[in-house]
């Protein structure tokens, strides 16, 4: 893996390990839901907070297609310099399902 895809991954997931998972519990919750915290929210989200509770030295291949999947979804969604943008709740939030919250600085 590159130094360049892992910087990358740090600089579009600005969110902590802790803040991501707070996020996947309250998004998973409510009145039906009885899951299990550590299994709370997207797939993909999921696969992020293990990438970040990781060095980058016990990366697997699967880890390096997460981060390259993530890193294309949020630039696809924003503009390079990552800069603090208010949006559509919705799109924050499905943003924030990965790990990037638009209105925080990169």
């Amino acid at each position: 893996m590159s130094n360049t895809l892992w910087d990358e991954f740090h600089r579009v997931v600005n969110m902590t390990s802790h803040e991501l998972e707070d996020w996947l519990r309250t998004r998973s919750a409510d009145e039906d839901a009885e899951e299990l915290p550590d299994q709370a929210g997207t797939p993909t989200g999921q696969d992020v907070l293990r990438v970040l509770r990781k060095r980058r030295t016990d990366l697997t291949t699967e880890d390096v297609r997460v981060m390259r999947r993530v890193v294309d979804r949020v630039q696809a969604q924003r503009r390079d310099d990552l800069e603090p943008t208010a949006g559509e709740a919705h799109w924050r939030h499905r943003l924030m399902s990965i790990g990037h919250d638009p209105l925080k600085p990169a």
